[in-house]
């Protein structure tokens, strides 16, 4: 009966939502006319060309942070035209002093740390999603995809544009051309019409964010509040055509048992894939993928899954996925593409017609990853098996910033079938009062292999889930409300769920001191929250009561530390649980940063049952030496002890050394550890004394632009044993060519 409340409750609220639609909100912003470029553009960061003087001119005015809209610390023009082509973008960037000026080399989206300009533009002008191109004083990209209305931010959206930085005597200049073949908008006849902001970032003592036009703090939406550009008459995308032959080479050498005494030598695969990108309208774009490589170049960062109840989450980091990502996002984390293992074909369409979004994305992989979720845990298993993965994902807006949807995930093989279908809704009441709502079902079918291997009571199961979540935000305080229910049977295979059969509320909110020009602390808040989570029979499974203080300060820093009381049930056994946690970030230097993360207090043994006393520590480290090599130091230190002493301590250092020689190109060596020691004697079931294991990865990449690349890459695996000393299970040479052909 609870779960039919839940869902009927939620229904009724999206319904709502949907019959209040009107008319889009009209805003007042104020525009600025572009005009076309009178001459030729060389993207070199040296604004010379004539086509500059006569470009619009836009003066970022407004430090938004730290300070609130008061008169920034250093003068910043930008300077916007456009051709039949591509949309310019020119920043002239003063300085006082233009030996501070961070610079260095890196790979695109990793220089967020040093000074950077750059532009957002939101190409439907509806106030719900943007394009945010930026580039440093040496050229360095960063690109970004920020979905307001959803709440999501997405720097893994990667496109094909220009840029170019120069350090001056009085600062620097930086050149963008963003081509229109690389954005989605709408096609009309006459001048385009965008919501636009220009941003500057200029880290010192404090990091000083800069831009056009003043913010409200208190308000729930960034882009409802930008200025307009009206211009770009005619911009077409053209044919919008991509297509990427790659070239893919690895060898795997494998070591079957630890006692065997050599690697066996595996065969040498070649794989020739392609992937294509075609605009098929201005505002609707197709991506297909044939044979390519999916596999990831980046080594996940070190998560422990020792005393783990549920499946640890690892983010995408594989390009086809990180396209257009944003469109399939939900609160309820339907879709999570690493659960898609090793698809051989994808394609994917994506686009906006008016208030509509849509996409949809269809694979066929030849693994078959599980997680099976349950109240107090998760298991799961890996089969070799096909199946075909699908994903459909509808947007309308309504208002002026809010949105209703609904999202359909199907995957099925031999056998096998998981279907989950959702409706969801973000409603903007007012500029500080928001609501969340989602309802979601599933149908799964397990086949006989899954049932006997996952012990499963029966091979069909079905499940509901609903959310309803509140927000509140002023300038000064802010409050937050949740209820959610996630019935028995919820399953989500193309998602990331490893807890269900609960019934849950949330009730948080905090007080906020912005500071004044001159004061030490730019911010600081207070805040308190009550949260209590059940079984859908009714037994606890936890209460807590939390409180929290955070503050900003000099050296880009931010102290954090919180304490909580309260109960948590496993297995039938209630355990009295207080923790305390504190952090901190700084950047003492622009050329070093520091990290300290500590968790202490009542935790449980999950294998036992059994209270236990925990402590946890992450210090991390990064220097940058010069402009091209970084390194960076991480340590995780985890222990556990109960009545009878220590259960098990782990130690994880990680160590990752980057030389970026320039722009495009870079080699980066990575070596994570780790050493978990045990108390055999305090477990019932046998355990290893010691366990250890070392990745050792190493990569050469080069770039001449997302698509159009280079990499060599090499990585090994070891593990040791209280009966072996670290030996290498897997060792793998790889190496991926890709180019992007565009018309």
């Amino acid at each position: 009966m609870l779960s039919r409340a839940w869902v009927l409750v939620s229904l009724m609220v999206i319904a709502f939502l949907a019959a209040v639609e009107s008319a889009t909100a009209k805003s007042s912003a104020m525009v600025h006319q572009v005009t076309r470029s009178t001459s030729k553009i060389a993207i070199d960061g040296r604004l010379d060309e004539p086509a500059w003087d006569t470009a619009t001119q836009i003066e970022l005015a407004f430090e938004v942070q730290p300070g609130e809209n008061v008169t920034p610390p250093v003068h910043t023009i930008c300077f916007i035209t456009y051709d039949d082509n591509q949309v310019y973008f020119g920043f002239k960037a003063k300085d006082p002093d233009p030996s501070k000026i961070r610079a260095r080399y890196s790979d695109r989206d990793r220089a967020w740390n040093d000074d950077w300009v750059g532009i957002v533009l939101d190409t439907f002008n509806d106030q719900r999603r943007a394009y945010e191109l930026f580039s440093t004083s040496l050229g360095v990209q960063i690109d970004a995809i920020n979905d307001d209305a959803g709440g999501n931010y997405d720097d893994s959206w990667n496109a094909i544009w220009s840029s170019a930085g120069n350090i001056t005597e009085e600062g620097f200049e930086v050149e963008m051309a963003v081509p229109y073949n690389q954005i989605r908008f709408q096609k009309v006849d006459g001048k385009q019409v965008w919501g636009f902001d220009a941003i500057r970032s200029w880290p010192r003592d404090y990091r000083h964010h800069i831009g056009a036009f003043p913010r409200d703090r208190g308000a729930n939406s960034y882009l409802s509040q930008t200025i307009k550009i009206e211009g770009m008459e005619g911009a077409d995308p053209g044919s919008n055509l991509e297509v990427i032959p790659t070239l893919t080479a690895n060898r795997t050498d494998l070591r079957e048992e630890l006692s065997d005494p050599d690697l066996i030598a595996g065969d040498t695969d070649v794989d020739v894939g392609a992937s294509i990108r075609w605009g098929m309208t201005p505002s609707m774009s197709l991506n297909a993928a044939i044979n390519p490589d999916f596999s990831q170049v980046e080594a996940d960062v070190v998560q422990l899954d020792v005393n783990e109840q549920f499946a640890l989450f690892f983010p995408e980091t594989r390009p086809f996925f990180l396209e257009g990502a944003d469109y399939f996002n939900t609160t309820l984390r339907l879709v999570h593409t690493r659960s898609i293992a090793d698809p051989d074909a994808a394609g994917k369409i994506t686009g906006k017609q008016g208030k509509n979004t849509f996409g949809f994305f269809t694979a066929r992989d030849d693994i078959t990853n599980l997680i099976v979720p349950g109240p107090e845990g998760s298991s799961g298993g890996s089969y070799a098996m096909e199946n075909w993965s699908s994903v459909a994902r509808y947007r309308r807006d309504f208002g002026g910033s809010s949105t209703v949807g609904a999202t359909l995930t199907d995957r099925r093989g031999d056998g096998y079938e998981n279907t989950v279908a959702s409706a969801d809704a973000v409603y903007r009441i007012t500029d500080t009062d928001k609501i969340l709502a989602t309802v979601a079902g599933s149908q799964t079918t397990y086949n006989d292999m899954m049932v006997e291997d996952l012990d499963l009571s029966s091979a069909d199961t079905s499940g509901v889930t609903a959310l309803l979540n509140y927000q509140h935000s002023e300038r000064g305080w802010w409050t937050e409300a949740e209820l959610v229910y996630f019935g028995d049977g919820y399953r989500s295979d193309l998602g990331f769920r490893p807890q269900v059969g609960t019934r849950g509320f949330w009730l948080g909110g905090a007080k906020v001191w912005w500071g004044e020009p001159g004061d030490v602390l730019q911010r600081k808040a207070w805040g308190a929250s009550i949260g209590q989570t059940n079984k859908n029979d009714g037994d606890l499974l936890d209460n807590e009561f939390k409180t929290w203080a955070n503050a900003n300060g000099p050296w880009d820093s931010n102290v954090w530390a919180e304490a909580s009381l309260g109960k948590r049930a496993f297995e039938g056994k209630e355990f009295d649980v207080w923790e305390l946690e504190a952090g901190f970030f700084a950047r003492p230097t622009g050329n070093l940063s520091v990290e300290l993360e500590v968790e202490g207090g009542d935790w449980i043994d999950f294998s036992e049952a059994r209270p236990g006393n925990r402590l946890f520590a992450r210090p991390s480290a990064t220097y940058t030496l010069g402009r091209h090599l970084n390194l960076s130091l991480g340590y995780i230190y985890a222990r556990l002890n109960i009545d009878e002493g220590r259960l098990f301590s782990v130690h994880a250092p990680e160590l990752r050394a980057i030389h970026q020689f320039n722009t495009k190109s870079f080699l980066r060596l990575i070596a994570q550890y780790r050493i978990a020691n045990r108390d055999q004697d305090l477990y019932s079931d046998d355990v290893n004394d010691q366990t250890k294991s070392l990745l050792l990865q190493g990569l050469f990449s080069y770039k001449v632009n997302p698509q159009t690349a280079f990499y060599l890459g090499y990585n090994n695996n070891r593990f040791g044993n209280d009966d072996f000393d670290l030996t290498t299970t897997d060792q793998t040479w790889f190496t991926k060519i890709g180019y992007a052909w565009v018309k």
